[in-house]
C-alpha cells in the first residue's frame, strides 16, 4: 500500500468515526469547500457546497443517536498522483434494520483530490441497493 492509500484509508476511518460519534467538525475536516455529495435522501441533484454538506447531516445524526450503527465493512483506495479513489461498503442501519436485512450495506464511492500535501474529499456519494424487486417476489412466495 501506498503512503497515499494509507493516508486516505486513514481519512476515510476518521470520517465515519466521526460520523458515528455525530462529531460534525470531525466529519467536514477533510472536505473540499466546493465538495458535491449525492445522499440517500433527497435533494436528487445532490448537495452542493460545505455550507450545504454540513446541513445535511443534523438529520442523519438525530436519527443515528436512536442506536443505528455507522461502520466500515469494507474499504479499497486507489490513489494517483494529486487524484483519488475510496469505495466502501458499511454497516449504516439500527440493530432492527439489521436484524431484518443482516446483507444489507451502505455504498459509499469519495473523489478525492490532492491539496498542497493534504488530500480532500470533493465528492461523495451513498446509496443502497433497490431490493424492492427482491422483497416484492419473497412477498409473492408467501
Amino acid at each position: 500500500m501506498s503512503d497515499d492509500e494509507a493516508q486516505i484509508r486513514a481519512l476515510v476511518e476518521r470520517w465515519a468515526a466521526a460520523v458515528h460519534r455525530g462529531d460534525l467538525a470531525a466529519v467536514l475536516a477533510d472536505h473540499a469547500d466546493d465538495i458535491v455529495m449525492f445522499d440517500v435522501p433527497p435533494p436528487y441533484r445532490g448537495v452542493r457546497g460545505i455550507d450545504a454538506y454540513r446541513e445535511s447531516w443534523p438529520p442523519f445524526f438525530a436519527w443515528q443517536a436512536q442506536g443505528a450503527l455507522f461502520e466500515i465493512d469494507s474499504l479499497d483506495v486507489t490513489a494517483g498522483d494529486d487524484v483519488a479513489f475510496a469505495h466502501a461498503l458499511l454497516r449504516c442501519g439500527t440493530p432492527q434494520d439489521l436484524a431484518g436485512r443482516p446483507e444489507n450495506r451502505l455504498r459509499l464511492t469519495l473523489g478525492l483530490r490532492k491539496e498542497g500535501d493534504r488530500w480532500t474529499v470533493a465528492h461523495e456519494h451513498h446509496s443502497f441497493p433497490d431490493t424492492s424487486a427482491e422483497e416484492a417476489a419473497a412477498s409473492d412466495l408467501r
